[in-house]
């Protein structure tokens, strides 16, 4: 237990504690709500670190009375049981110190495409947006549609979304990544399985600090966006197309009337994309160096398999199966992401030690 460290962060949170109550400080909006973030982040560090102190304190009280034969056996019962409560607490301070991803406040972008398997799998994309979303409205994070590229069956060709809340992408960014499922498909007349599969990308939100993008690198496309036609038929060049020229990078926006709701859900998903090709470099870098089997970068890597005929939800990269289907499907996926979660805390500790 580095104690140096946190003694730093103890002097730290007691110097933001005194500016959040600068009435100058108030003054400035921006800044005391950055610096009450930051003071929000060091409170679970520091109310651990003074439930140690206090153990610590018991702990010696405890060891002060062996000396004393009346109460030596009440002491030894004291003195195991809070030494018990020591080690658990530094393990959870231990934690607690471990980096903190920037990221897992934002807000994301998902992304999904039907990949190998046809028609069966866009109509499983659809599945999985729909499993998302059914999540994200049980837990309170807002969805906003971005781009919705639908086949004639209702199946996803690609899916574009936003969810908004306290810590999406902490909860989600380990969905991305190829999910396999294995179903009778609805358009199956034989009864045979079919194996297909479906890509899932979760982007942060890049805020402007993030990622700064150039008017002179990126070209900007409109044209006239599809539709059922009659009376609502669009009769003018509201779809967007841009393209980060740097990277490549295309993004198409036509769900809105206007042309300008167009142009601003577009730059949206490009900052994100932008971002994340830069960011995926970098951790492609770090994962190769981690023992983690939970990752974020590798879009190509095949996370999860969807047995339908057993109802089975296996996770490759944690050996995590789950027979829950149903609940699984309708969004109640909470048991796994938290599973991915530990998985990758106890790599990061293991990495510490």
């Amino acid at each position: 237990m580095n104690r140096e460290k946190l003694q730093s962060i103890i002097t730290k949170y007691e110097t933001l504690s005194k500016e959040i109550a600068d009435p100058d400080v108030i003054a400035d909006t921006t800044k005391w709500s950055k610096l009450c973030k930051e003071h929000t982040n060091l409170t679970p560090i520091v109310e651990k670190y003074q439930q140690l102190l206090k153990a610590e304190s018991d702990l010696s009280s405890a060891e002060e009375l062996l000396s004393d034969p009346e109460m030596k056996e009440l002491a030894e019962v004291e003195i195991t049981e809070t030494r018990k409560e020591i080690e658990r607490i530094e393990e959870e301070l231990k934690i607690l110190l471990l980096p903190k991803d920037p990221n897992d406040d934002k807000n994301v972008i998902i992304e999904i495409r039907g990949g190998a398997g046809g028609e069966e799998a866009s109509l499983f994309g659809a599945d999985l947006m729909r499993m998302y979303k059914m999540y994200a409205d049980r837990v309170g994070f807002r969805c906003e549609d971005m781009t919705m590229n639908l086949t004639e069956l209702g199946g996803v060709k690609e899916a574009v979304f936003m969810l908004s809340g306290n810590g999406v992408y902490g909860k989600l960014k380990f969905e991305s990544g190829v999910h396999r499922v294995q179903r009778v498909p609805e358009t199956e007349t034989q009864g045979r399985i079919h194996t297909s599969t479906v890509t899932v990308a979760v982007l942060p939100e890049a805020e402007d600090v993030n990622v700064e993008i150039l008017d002179k690198d990126v070209k900007i496309d409109t044209y006239r966006s599809g539709g059922a036609g009659g009376q609502h038929i669009n009769k003018t060049d509201s779809a967007v197309r841009m393209t980060h020229l740097p990277t490549g990078i295309v993004v198409c926006c036509e769900d809105e009337r206007s042309q300008m709701k167009n142009r601003d859900k577009a730059m949206k998903v490009l900052k994100a994309r932008v971002y994340d090709y830069f960011n995926s470099i970098a951790e492609k870098e770090y994962s190769d160096k981690r023992k983690s089997q939970v990752g974020t970068g590798d879009r190509s890597e095949r996370i999860r398999t969807y047995n339908f005929p057993q109802g089975r939800i296996t996770d490759h990269r944690i050996g995590l199966s789950l027979f829950s289907m149903t609940d699984f499907m309708n969004g109640n996926i909470d048991e796994m992401l938290e599973a991915l979660r530990l998985a990758d805390v106890t790599a990061k500790l293991s990495e510490e030690s």
